[in-house]
C-alpha cells in the first residue's frame, strides 16, 4: 500500500530521535567503573550497584548511609546535586517523600505514651469535625487504622486533592476536610490500601493532641533529640543550607525543576527535607530500640509496634509484604526487613533496616524516576539485599524507560497519518477509479482509522474528567502531555478526516 511511503520514513525519524535521546541521556550520565568489594571496604558492591542504578534510570544526583549499630560507617555522594554543581556530600538536604510517614508515626507513638492520643479512639476524638461520606465509618476510623492504611481511603480520589498544590496557611485541614463526600473503597479495617491521605489526617491529630504546630513538634521531639542539623519542613529553610535541585525525567531524560510548587498540606505525609547524615541518625534510633547517643525517643517497645506489619498487602512485583506504621515489613529470603520508599516528582529516597544485623541504610535521589514509586521500590530493594549480604533481585522494569522514549512516535505517527490520507485523497481525485467500493471505503477508511483516534481521544477525555491529567502532569509530565496534545488531535482529525472521506465518497466514480 502507498500508505507505506509516508509510514517507513515517520517510523525511521521517530527511531532516530529515539537513538538521539538515548545517547543524549548516556552523555548526561556516565557510568562510573564499578568496582568489587574489597577488605577495606566491604560497601563497594552497594556502591557499585547504586551508581549502575542511576545511570540506567538517569538520575543526577545521589547521597548515602549505611549504619551498622549505632554508627554510620559508610557514606557515599554521587553524580551531582545541582545542573553544574558539586557532588552531594552528607549533610546536602533532600526532600524524603514518603518516609516522612515514619516520622509522622513516631511522633503519633511518641503521645500515646505521653498519654495523650490512645491508638484505637475514634479519630473524631481529635477532629469532631472529621467526616467521610459514610458517617458510620467516619465513626468507626481510628489513629491505628490510620497508621496501619486500614482506614478503607482509597489510593486515587485523595491523590487527586493532594495534586491541587494548596501552599497557603491552613492547607492540611482543607485537605482533610475535602474527603466529606468521599465513598471508602473497603469497609474501615478490612484490607491495606496505600493512600497519602491517613498521614495527613495524623499529621492534624498530632497537633490537636500536643497543641502545636506539626513542624514545630518534629522539629522538637525528632530532630533536635536525634541532632538533625540540616532536616527542616519548609523548602524555604533548606535552601540556604545547600538543598539539592530535583529533576523530573521528560522522555527518560531528567531536567532541572528547582522552583516545582511544594503542596505544603501534605506535609505529614511525605514533605520533609534531610540529608543522609540525618537520616542515619534516625536509622541508629530505629535500630537500637528508640536509643540514639543518650536520647531515647521512644521506647523499645514503640518502635516494635510501628515496624510490625498487621495486614498483608501485595506490592507492584506481587510479593506480600504487611504494612506497619511508616514502615514495610517483608521477608527477604529468611531475612527480616522493614523499609519504606519516598517518592515526590522531583525526587525519590529509600530506607531500609536489617534488624537481625543491626544494618541500615538511606539512599536520596534528587530525581523521580518516571514517577513510578515501583522503579524507587525496585533498586531499594536491591540495596537491601545487598546490605543483608544477598544477591539483589534482577531488574524487571527496565521497559518503563523504553516505553517512555518511545511516546514521542506516537504523535509522529498520528502526522505521516494526515499526510497518507491526504496523499490517499489526491490519488482518489486523480483517478477516481482507483477509489475503492462503498464497503470497503467503510470498513478500511472510515471505521477503521477512527478507533485509534477515538480510542485517543476518550483516554485524554476521560483523564480530564477525573482529574488524573492534572496528577500526572505533576509525575510524569512527558505522558500527561503526549496524552493531550495526541488525544486532542485524534478528536480534531476524526471529524476532518471522515468529512474528507465522506466528500470523497459522494463523488461520483468514474
Amino acid at each position: 500500500m502507498r500508505t507505506n511511503k509516508l509510514l517507513i520514513p515517520a517510523l525511521f525519524v521517530g527511531a532516530g530521535l529515539t537513538l538521539a535521546l538515548s545517547l543524549f541521556a548516556r552523555r548526561m550520565a556516565k557510568p562510573a567503573p564499578l568496582k568489587s568489594p574489597t577488605e577495606e571496604n566491604p560497601y563497594d558492591a552497594i556502591d557499585a550497584y547504586v551508581e549502575e542504578q542511576m545511570h540506567r534510570l538517569h538520575i543526577p544526583g545521589a547521597s548515602l548511609a549505611i549504619v551498622e549499630g549505632d554508627k554510620i560507617v559508610h557514606s557515599r555522594g554521587f553524580g551531582q546535586a545541582r545542573p553544574g554543581g558539586e557532588t552531594p556530600t552528607l549533610q546536602t538536604p533532600f526532600f524524603i517523600g514518603s518516609l516522612t510517614k515514619s516520622f509522622t508515626a513516631l511522633a503519633v507513638m511518641q503521645l500515646v505514651e505521653a498519654g495523650k492520643v490512645e491508638l484505637d479512639a475514634p479519630v473524631q476524638h481529635y477532629l469532631p469535625w472529621f467526616r467521610v461520606a459514610d458517617p458510620e465509618a467516619s465513626a468507626q476510623m481510628t489513629v491505628r487504622h490510620l497508621l496501619n492504611q486500614t482506614s478503607g481511603l482509597p489510593y486515587i480520589a485523595p491523590e487527586l486533592i493532594l495534586s491541587e498544590m494548596d501552599d497557603r496557611p491552613g492547607a492540611t485541614e482543607r485537605l482533610a476536610r475535602a474527603l466529606a463526600t468521599l465513598k471508602l473503597s473497603h469497609p474501615v479495617g478490612e484490607k491495606c490500601q496505600y493512600c497519602n491521605m491517613n498521614y495527613v489526617i495524623l499529621g492534624l491529630i498530632v497537633e490537636a493532641a500536643s497543641s502545636e504546630p506539626y513542624a514545630s513538634y518534629i522539629q522538637r521531639h525528632i530532630f533536635d533529640p536525634l541532632e538533625m542539623r540540616h532536616s527542616y519542613s519548609t523548602k524555604a529553610a533548606a535552601q540556604p543550607d545547600g538543598l539539592a535541585v530535583g529533576h523530573q525525567h521528560w522522555f527518560s531524560l531528567p531536567f532541572p525543576v528547582p522552583n516545582m510548587p511544594v503542596p505544603t498540606g501534605s506535609l505529614p505525609a511525605g514533605l520533609l527535607i534531610s540529608c543522609a547524615e540525618d537520616m542515619a541518625h534516625y536509622l541508629i534510633a530505629q535500630l537500637n530500640g528508640g536509643q540514639y547517643g543518650n536520647v531515647q525517643v521512644l521506647s523499645k517497645a514503640g518502635i516494635e509496634e510501628t515496624h510490625r506489619g498487621v495486614v498483608e498487602w501485595v506490592k507492584w512485583h506481587g510479593s506480600l509484604i504487611k504494612y506497619g506504621m511508616g514502615w514495610s515489613d517483608q521477608d527477604l529470603g529468611q531475612t527480616k526487613i522493614y523499609s519504606h520508599g519516598g517518592n515526590l516528582p522531583d525526587f525519590s529516597a529509600f530506607m531500609g533496616l536489617v534488624p537481625g544485623q543491626k544494618k541500615a541504610f538511606i539512599v536520596l535521589f534528587n530525581a523521580d524516576p518516571y514517577g513510578l514509586p515501583f522503579v524507587t521500590d525496585e533498586v531499594g530493594t536491591g540495596v537491601t539485599a545487598l546490605l543483608a549480604g544477598q544477591s539483589p533481585p534482577p531488574i524487571k522494569l527496565d521497559f518503563i524507560q523504553w516505553f517512555m522514549r518511545l511516546l514521542p512516535l506516537i504523535p509522529l505517527l498520528q502526522v505521516a497519518g494526515v499526510f497518507a490520507t491526504l496523499h490517499i485523497l489526491d490519488r482518489w481525485e486523480k483517478n477516481p477509479a482507483s477509489r475503492p467500493s462503498s464497503g470497503r471505503m467503510w470498513r478500511q477508511h472510515i471505521l477503521l482509522p477512527l478507533i485509534p483516534n477515538l480510542a485517543l481521544a476518550a483516554i485524554l477525555a476521560y483523564l480530564r474528567s477525573n482529574g488524573m491529567l492534572r496528577f500526572m502532569h505533576s509525575f510524569m509530565p512527558d505522558l500527561a502531555w503526549i496524552v493531550r496534545i495526541s488525544g486532542g488531535f485524534a478528536a480534531v482529525w476524526a471529524i476532518l478526516r471522515t468529512g474528507l472521506i465522506f466528500q470523497a465518497l459522494r463523488r461520483p466514480r468514474l
